[in-house]
């Protein structure tokens, strides 16, 4: 792989760290849009419940799946899929109309979300080669994920 220049690795860490902090913010937004959620498409607890179970059970089961499709594959290529799945998933979601095609919407945008968190985090130690700078630049994305839980709902 040829030599990235400096530019070129900081857009790579920024894209990574956001698609962590979107990733990660998802689930923590979808709370406090609960009781409209539930007022809006007629939906019961239970199904609201759904909405958030649906893309935890799916994210964290497809996790070490995604992470090995991408050594195999090539991360790029999953990493681009993960965003194009998520961000579709995230589109239907916004014109779900009913709860059954938001929960169905949900799993596909976490289907999408398994492929980003673990894949951005080793694209950002591949691409940071230097040992000093590969553990800051890794502590950099782990926090752009967990900032994502700081506000809260």
């Amino acid at each position: 792989m040829p030599e990235l220049s400096h530019r070129r690795r900081l857009l790579i860490l920024g894209i990574c760290c956001m698609s962590l902090l979107v990733v990660s913010l998802d689930n923590t937004v979808l709370n406090v849009a609960l009781p409209s959620m539930r007022r809006d498409l007629h939906a019961s607890l239970s199904g609201l419940q759904w909405t958030i179970d649906a893309y935890l059970i799916v994210l964290a089961s497809l996790l070490i799946l995604s992470g090995s499709t991408a050594d195999r594959i090539g991360r790029r290529r999953v990493f681009q899929t993960g965003l194009v799945l998520f961000t579709t998933g995230s589109l239907l979601c916004s014109l779900a109309p009913s709860l059954g095609w938001l929960v169905a919407a949900r799993v596909l945008q976490a289907v999408g979300g398994s492929m980003l968190n673990p894949v951005a985090m080793s694209i950002i130690t591949n691409t940071f080669t230097e040992p000093r700078e590969r553990r800051a630049r890794s502590a950099r994305g782990a926090r752009s994920s967990g900032s994502a839980c700081r506000p809260g709902p």
